[in-house]
């Protein structure tokens, strides 16, 4: 029989060491976002080198996202058996190891050799989400967890956009417009830094935060959500329907931004596309540290419905929106995709205590979506790139309604929420305001609380 994991919560660790771990695991999103980046910058590049259809492209994301979809749950059970740490470990390794045999793929000109690197980088990938998500959401108030989570997946952001920056000035200029030359070199360096961040995290002495841990916190106050079985986690089951759809429809919409802006018709070539895309990446990045602020605010359910709203109507816009127009919509497409990966995460892993890393394993596996929405738009997309942008409508949809969802049971629970709200710090008040150091149960708690509020006013 193996032992619990000793550990402890965000709120235990000192400011110093919050920090570091803070600081240490956000340097794993530089890492995966300019994977990802570099991704669908490929996807339109292989396009050129091996003569294929936008159709057949997309088994790169196939491949990718197809890779959470299979191994997310494995690390979500392995790190809750052993931790945090070594999760990291295994995810960087599985990272370097695709990124290296990316080298023969290239230089034997293999399609199939890349597809298959993708699915290895994309196991470490999620390993790495598995535990980097997870990490930071729970380290410290619950208030500001989808704050935190979007402020360190900004550094994704910066890394995205840096990929297709690079293949703008050469990937698709001169020679290698036309080869794969620079495509081995970047990825023998991905794989370099995977190792140094690996050896970095060895010597590092990462604070194990645990189920158990958060449990008990959760406990004292009376919330106990986790005492029911893990299929009775609704919310985060819903949570994961939610973020299939819109990583399906924030991949589809970048898997073939590049093609969308060269088919516009007003003289944008390959090169230019791919720059073009960069800002795009740009303008996702400045948007989730907007969000970030907004978020030490804002409730993240009522953001995340608004701009959920917002990513439904202006992917019609680039559906329908014609030339400069189409383009301009699909800018502020990216802005408002910003914070909602992250702010679905924290809403569905919240007060999940002992469940809390297989329930994070659940969501990551939901960034599968990103491996069937490429190949419906695809299909589209060989016919008219403009009109597939309908697809990843469909997603932004389901995850709006999502959204609304956790709002409108939010508000017939305690009371329409504008504000970001730490529910275990606001439940020791009340317990304190009702003199009663009881755990209550939620029900209970919520009608106790309820009745003095309607006695104050």
């Amino acid at each position: 029989m193996t032992s619990k994991l000793a550990g402890t919560t965000g709120a235990q660790l000192s400011r110093g060491r919050w920090l570091f771990a803070f600081s240490l695991v956000t340097s794993l999103f530089f890492t995966w976002g300019f994977a990802y980046g570099l991704l669908d910058v490929l996807n339109a590049h292989f396009q050129e080198v091996f003569g294929i259809t936008k159709l057949q492209s997309t088994l790169l994301q196939l491949a990718y996202f197809g890779a959470y979809f299979v191994f997310a749950p494995f690390a979500s059970i392995f790190m809750d058996r052993y931790g945090y740490k070594k999760g990291i470990h295994i995810g960087l390794g599985l990272y370097s190891l695709g990124a290296i045999f990316f080298w023969p793929s290239a230089k034997f000109e293999r399609y199939g050799g890349f597809v298959g690197c993708t699915f290895i980088i994309g196991c470490g990938l999620s390993t790495l989400e598995v535990a980097a998500n997870s990490y930071i959401a729970v380290l410290g108030s619950p208030k500001y967890a989808a704050a935190r989570l979007n402020f360190s997946q900004g550094f994704q952001g910066v890394a995205s956009f840096a990929g297709p920056m690079i293949a703008s000035r050469w990937f698709f200029v001169g020679k290698n417009a036309t080869s794969l030359d620079t495509v081995q070199w970047v990825y023998l360096a991905v794989a370099g830094l995977g190792v140094v961040l690996n050896i970095l995290f060895y010597f590092c002495d990462l604070p194990e935060i645990t189920g158990d841990a958060l449990a008990d916190e959760m406990h004292e106050v009376g919330i106990t959500n986790d005492d029911e079985p893990f299929m009775k986690q609704y919310r985060c089951i819903f949570g994961w329907v939610a973020q299939t759809a819109y990583v399906g429809a924030q991949v589809a919409v970048a898997s073939f931004a590049v093609n969308y802006m060269v088919d516009q018709g007003i003289g944008i070539d390959k090169s230019h596309a791919s720059q073009l895309f960069s800002y795009c990446q740009i303008t996702f990045t400045v948007g989730r540290f907007i969000g970030a602020g907004l978020l030490n605010y804002l409730d993240p359910a009522l953001l995340l419905s608004i701009y959920g709203f917002a990513c439904t109507a202006f992917s019609l816009g680039v559906t329908f929106g014609p030339g400069k127009t189409g383009i301009g919509l699909l800018f502020t497409l990216f802005f408002f995709e910003s914070i909602c990966y992250p702010v679905i995460f924290t809403l569905a892993t919240a007060n999940l205590g002992k469940h809390t890393k297989r329930g994070s394993g659940l969501i990551v596996m939901g960034v599968g979506g990103g491996a069937w929405y490429p190949p419906a738009q695809g299909a589209i997309a060989n016919h008219n790139t403009r009109k597939s942008y309908i697809v990843p409508f469909t997603g932004f949809a389901a995850m709006t309604i999502y959204a609304v969802g956790i709002v409108v049971s939010q508000s017939i629970r305690g009371g329409f929420r504008v504000r970001a709200v730490d529910e275990i710090a606001q439940r020791k008040q009340h317990q304190e305001a009702l003199g009663t150091t009881e755990k209550t149960s939620d029900d209970d708690l919520d009608k106790k609380v309820g009745a003095v509020y309607v006695e104050k006013v």
